[in-house]
């Protein structure tokens, strides 16, 4: 008896202790940068062009790292991944899904030898395609990244809304690999992957840390997926072209480059946390989660005929409709 009795006191710590590692709340909690909040009122708009780069930040707000980080460090860069420009497309574009053939050699070109695995484990793999509102901002001056340091600095930007489409399924095979964001980038990079506006709103006059603080939102099918102020964000531009100076330095910030500053949550990939550390413990591989992803419920994914609006409060809309 007093051994089933310690033998069940060590199931019963032993289970404590897993469930507290699994759901315990995150050590740093992300809050927003506090910006300077321009008056809409105040500016005006002006063309955007296609521009000679284009790079995306990841896990700029709360709660998207709530619902996709296991966790997270306000000390360490976000994921900063540079978009092919053939993603680059315009409201009322028709966007095709990729075919499972377009995927698997998409993710032999950055890993050669992974097309043979996936044609063997997943011959119909599909996209898991997935929408992110996204608040963009377009250098309108050449910035000398040495200024970035200064805090007087406030360079000149125009702003505009964006949809950052991605394949998750190409995402999730840069899980545990060196260059994991380098995947990200590619999932997000297929034809027509970055529907942006027409044109951008500037600023009266550009202040350190300003933004126009606008309610963004991402709309399928008339059902509101995500909504958040873009004053939630938890960096700043500046900031983000810090981090992207760091990670390609060899890219000038240039006129015209445009950023994707990041989604809030509300997206389809969306994995509870307890859920990602638990696949961690088991050290499950890149293709035992993609397997679960693709098995599981992918309903709130985009689908063939789905139409798609991101919208923001002065920044414009762009409307989509996924095909074949």
């Amino acid at each position: 008896m007093v051994r089933f009795a310690i033998v069940g006191a060590v199931l019963v710590v032993g289970l404590g202790a897993l469930a507290y590692y699994l759901f315990r709340p995150l050590s740093v909690q992300p809050r927003p940068a506090g910006f300077e909040c321009y008056d809409l009122g105040q500016g005006a708009y002006v063309p955007l062009d296609v521009p000679p780069h284009a790079f995306g930040i990841g896990l700029s707000y709360a709660g998207h790292i709530r619902e996709t980080a296991s966790e997270f460090d306000s000390e360490t860069q976000p994921p900063v991944f540079e978009k092919h420009l053939r993603g680059l497309t315009r409201t009322g574009a028709n966007v095709r899904v990729p075919s499972a053939d377009e995927l698997i050699r998409a993710a032999d070109e950055i890993e050669p030898g992974l097309g043979d695995i996936l044609r063997a484990d997943h011959p119909e793999l599909s996209a898991l395609f997935d929408y992110e509102v996204e608040m963009g901002f377009v250098l309108l001056e050449d910035v000398d990244p040495s200024r970035l340091e200064q805090p007087s600095f406030a360079p000149r930007l125009g702003f505009f809304i964006a949809n950052d489409l991605s394949a998750r399924s190409v995402g999730i095979l840069g899980e545990s690999q060196a260059n994991r964001y380098a995947y990200w980038g590619l999932s997000k990079s297929f034809p027509g992957f970055m529907p942006i506006a027409d044109r951008a709103w500037v600023p009266a006059e550009a202040k350190p840390n300003g933004i126009p603080c606008a309610e963004i939102e991402s709309i399928v099918n008339g059902d509101v997926r995500q909504r958040q102020s873009t004053a939630d964000l938890i960096y700043t531009p500046v900031q983000m072209l810090q981090f992207i100076d760091a990670e390609f330095p060899e890219v000038p910030l240039q006129k015209g480059l445009i950023v994707l500053t990041g989604t809030p949550g509300g997206v389809a990939m969306s994995t509870p946390r307890w859920l990602v550390r638990l696949s961690n413990l088991l050290g499950l591989s890149r293709f035992r989660k993609l397997s679960t992803k693709l098995n599981g419920d992918t309903s709130r994914f985009l689908h063939v005929d789905d139409t798609v609006v991101v919208r923001g409060q002065g920044l414009g809309e762009v409307s989509i409709t996924i095909v074949p």
